[in-house]
């Protein structure tokens, strides 16, 4: 039976072709992608490129009409808890990297209980459970412990580990598994290896058919996206919007959200090659938006409290809050070595009052609720 598969439509995709595209965009390619009622690919590369700088005000107005009309006035909230910093995989960029010397930190049932209380206390029902790649300790038996715990206290669970093979995520989905973020964390094909010289990550073609595993899967909803200074952003962007289309026309009953980590400090330290301002950021989902309505856009704790508290209104459905990135953070080892240093430091309810002064709503679980 042949199955579906992104990577030939990559391979269809050179990445200095599709960049020098994104840059020879001219003013009157973004004036006629704003006045379509739908675009398209093309009209993306048209939306992320330097042309469309002067534009931005315009976009950010559609963004928000588009936003509203599909969503309502609402962002909803959820919390990342870190079950685990274990890891085989040596990134350039994470504080979990393998040759990064730290105290290595599994959760065990009983502390998995004392980070549900403290997350459960701040009102969250929508939790995203994050582990490092390491097989042995955080693998199958390890989930298939773990989500059944989580579940009795959340109506959501969401997880970012490592990319599994397609029977594990059936099998994970009885358990309370809902959605499953996986980022490519660059589409260029060459620096990715770079970036990933030793265990599984290394593997570009088997973390680039990961959200086809999930498709076929039948995972209600796949997060996609890239970090944000491994490379060129806008070329990265691109080919994140190609894989989203494809994904969209293939699984259509599945759900999928973009999110948009930019390269942060961690105990290692790697510069971003490609630098980002706060607003080419807001360009990026202003331009997400008009090419997918549809699509949930999700904002992290990665990001200062004045530039979130500005893109409430402006095309995020999605933040995380109160946000702690090291194994037991919240309750059970406070003190330990995160992933990476966040930037909003404010509780949940600070949070949730800032998008209710915007005329939003918070909701502290996902849109639907599934056995709550």
């Amino acid at each position: 039976m042949q199955t579906h598969s992104f990577e030939n439509i990559f391979r269809q995709y050179d990445w200095d072709t599709v960049k020098n595209a994104i840059y020879a965009k001219t003013p009157a390619d973004v004036e006629n992608a704003l006045n379509k009622p739908r675009r398209g690919l093309d009209d993306f590369m048209a939306l992320v490129s330097p042309a469309a700088a002067p534009y931005l005000e315009r976009m950010a107005a559609l963004s928000m009409q588009l936003t509203q009309q599909r969503f309502g006035k609402t962002i909803q909230l959820y919390a990342p808890v870190y079950l685990s910093n274990e890891c085989q995989n040596i990134c350039t960029y994470c504080g979990f990297s393998l040759n990064n010397p730290l105290r290595r930190k599994t959760l065990t049932g009983a502390e998995m209980l004392r980070e549900i209380e403290a997350v459960k206390a701040m009102g969250f029902g929508h939790v995203l459970l994050v582990t490092g790649e390491a097989w042995q300790t955080v693998g199958m038996d390890y989930f298939s412990r773990a989500l059944p715990v989580f579940k009795q206290h959340f109506p959501q669970l969401s997880i970012e580990v490592q990319p599994m093979e397609e029977e594990d995520y059936r099998a994970l989905k009885p358990l309370g598994l809902h959605s499953v973020l996986v980022y490519q964390e660059t589409y260029h094909e060459e620096d990715y290896k770079k970036h990933h010289p030793k265990g599984r990550k290394s593997s570009f073609g088997w973390r680039l058919e990961t959200p086809d595993r999930l498709g076929r899967a039948g995972i209600h909803k796949i997060g996609l996206g890239v970090l944000i200074g491994l490379e060129d952003w806008r070329t990265d962007s691109f080919f994140t919007a190609l894989h989203l289309d494809y994904l969209q026309r293939t699984y259509w009953q599945t759900r999928y959200s973009i999110s948009f980590p930019r390269l942060r400090p961690f105990s290692g330290g790697l510069p971003p090659k490609s630098i980002m301002s706060d607003r080419q950021l807001l360009q990026l989902i202003c331009a997400y938006r008009l090419f997918n309505p549809d699509v949930e856009l999700s904002l992290s704790t990665r990001e200062s409290p004045r530039f979130r508290d500005h893109l409430v209104p402006l095309g995020i459905t999605t933040m995380s809050a109160g946000s702690k990135t090291n194994p037991g953070g919240y309750a059970v080892a406070p003190s330990s070595l995160e992933q990476f240093e966040i930037s909003d430091e404010r509780s949940p309810a600070v949070v949730a009052d800032m998008i209710r002064s915007h005329g939003y709503s918070p909701v502290w679980k996902d849109w639907d609720d599934f056995g709550a």
